[in-house]
């Protein structure tokens, strides 16, 4: 018999459920990037002093524009500055994806598929698609091995036989691109996969999942944004459990996610309250740059330089202090980043574009098509 807490989470969980077909669950991402398609919500007015307009309700960080229309468009990211504000600035997370997906051989001869997660005291934290006995060795090459030191919950933690600093370079040899559970099918080798489930401006490598958002910029697009006087800066979010892991009863009593790190630099955060002080709207590219640019504000807004951790869990009720738009992807039912989403504009809003979206035949998650919602 389920208790009354996991009845609860059930109930508040199946709020953000929605049907799809799952050939609509793209394999594959478009080509060129550019070419995803985009939904726009809502298509804005211009004023006589070409300002944006958008519908009220939604507190708005810094009162630069209110929706006032309930219209959708269609489009492709190539196209996307026509339907951004005067003056955007876009926030990226450039962080870089790791092959953090392993096959390890076990002391019996069989096979313990894992991810890597990160590094905690001169250990690897690692998840397993089979049970591992501690104190057992599990082979990575023919000179290389990890011991299993211990588990808590269901992570494990692994001793390297070599110096825990050579982590990247190892995964870089014996690593797999972490395509999430539902890309079942994709054809792309894996030398495709290193070079497309990667922004083309990924610097700081340590996620295990890609700021899919930001797959739809290619350098010329980047380019013609600029052009078109949108400002480009970027932030960092390394890529962790808390963004794409299911959501469990006890994070929904606590309202906090799995910590993951994160970075904006002091020329970044001036920039940011320039801009603001100034009236630009600041579109967050990904739910990973909203959470960044959430947890590294004050109550009123302003901007600081920050380097540490988040566990930050938007959803209904929370009121943004510093995001006036988004740019995302779909996002998998019941998830934080559905919810996050909802927040932003509503989840009986949220919930209609998507079945729009569907309807429309849209690509899905990480691959898939995005929105811009302001």
């Amino acid at each position: 018999m389920r208790t009354h807490r996991e009845v609860s989470a059930e109930r508040f969980l199946s709020r953000y459920d929605y049907s799809f077909p799952k050939k609509l669950i793209a394999q594959t991402p478009a080509v060129p990037r550019e070419n995803a398609r985009l939904l726009v919500y809502p298509v804005r007015n211009r004023t006589a002093e070409g300002a944006a307009t958008t519908v009220s309700g939604r507190p708005v960080s810094s009162g630069v524009y209110r929706r006032s229309s309930d219209k959708v468009a269609f489009g492709t990211f190539s196209n996307i500055a026509r339907y951004l504000p005067p003056r955007a600035v876009l926030i990226f997370n450039r962080t870089k994806v790791i092959p953090a997906r392993l096959t390890l051989k076990k002391e019996t001869g069989g096979k313990a598929h894992v991810l890597f997660l990160g590094i905690e005291e001169n250990t690897w934290k690692c998840l397993s698609d089979r049970k591992l006995t501690v104190g057992s060795r599990l082979s990575l090459g023919k000179s290389m091995y990890v011991m299993v030191r211990r588990q808590r919950d269901k992570y494990y933690f692994l001793k390297p036989s070599f110096p825990i600093q050579r982590t990247l370079k190892i995964l870089e040899r014996f690593g797999k691109t972490p395509l999430p559970p539902y890309i079942k099918h994709s054809p792309l080798s894996e030398s495709k996969l290193r070079e497309k489930y990667q922004t083309v401006f990924a610097k700081i490598a340590g996620s295990v999942a890609a700021p899919t958002a930001s797959l739809h910029f290619s350098k010329t697009l980047l380019q013609k944004l600029r052009q078109a006087e949108v400002a480009v800066r970027f932030v960092t979010l390394h890529v962790n459990l808390g963004t794409f892991a299911p959501l469990t009863d006890e994070q929904l009593k606590r309202g906090a996610l799995h910590s993951e790190l994160c970075e904006i630099d002091a020329p970044t955060a001036a920039f940011l309250n320039k801009a603001r002080k100034e009236k630009r709207p600041i579109i967050a590219v990904g739910t990973t740059v909203v959470r960044t640019l959430e947890s590294s504000c004050d109550a009123k807004g302003h901007m600081r330089p920050f380097h540490g951790a988040t566990d930050l869990f938007i959803r209904e009720g929370y009121r943004f202090r510093f995001v006036d738009g988004i740019i995302t992807n779909f996002h998998v039912p019941r998830s934080s980043l559905l919810m996050l989403v909802s927040a932003f504009v509503g989840r009986e809003k949220t919930l209609e574009l998507y079945r729009l979206a569907v309807k429309k035949r849209f690509r899905l998650f990480s691959f898939g098509d995005g929105m811009l919602l302001l």
